[in-house]
C-alpha cells in the first residue's frame, strides 16, 4: 500500500486539477449564487484583465493531465504550488467554506513535492544552494 500511496496521491490531485481547469476553460459550471461579497469583487477584478482566467485555468488543466498522465510530474508541482496557495489564501480569508478542500489540496502537493519517493528528489533540489 505504501509503494500505491504516490500514485494514490498524483492521480487524486490531478483529477482535481483537470476536472476544475477544464470546467472553468468550458464554463461549465455556473458560481454559486451566495459567494461572500469580498470574493465576487475579487473575481470580478481579476475576470476585468480579460486574460487571467483562461490562463489559470489552462494552467490548471494542463498540469492536471501531467499529472494524470505521470509526465513531468515534478514541473506541475511546481507550478500548481503558488496556485494551491492561492486557492488556500483566498478560502482563509474570504471564504472559509472552502478550506477543507484548500487544505487536502495543500498536503497532497506537500507531499508529492517533498515526501514521495519518485518526486520529492527532484523538487528538494530546487532548494538546494549550488
Amino acid at each position: 500500500m505504501k509503494a500505491k500511496l504516490p500514485l494514490i496521491a498524483r492521480l487524486l490531485l490531478g483529477l482535481v486539477f483537470f476536472a476544475s481547469g477544464l470546467m472553468g476553460l468550458l464554463n461549465l459550471v455556473p458560481p454559486p449564487p451566495d459567494l461572500p461579497e469580498r470574493l465576487v469583487t475579487f473575481n470580478t477584478g481579476l475576470a476585468a484583465s480579460g486574460y487571467f482566467f483562461t490562463l489559470l485555468k489552462g494552467t490548471e488543466t494542463v498540469c492536471g493531465l501531467l499529472l494524470l498522465s505521470g509526465f513531468f510530474v515534478p514541473l506541475a508541482l511546481v507550478v500548481l504550488a503558488p496556485i494551491v496557495l492561492n486557492i488556500f489564501l483566498v478560502h482563509a480569508f474570504m471564504a472559509p467554506s472552502g478550506l477543507p478542500l484548500a487544505i487536502v489540496l495543500g498536503l497532497l502537493l506537500s507531499y508529492l513535492s517533498f515526501f514521495a519517493p519518485p518526486y520529492s528528489s527532484t523538487v528538494k533540489s530546487l532548494f538546494r544552494r549550488k
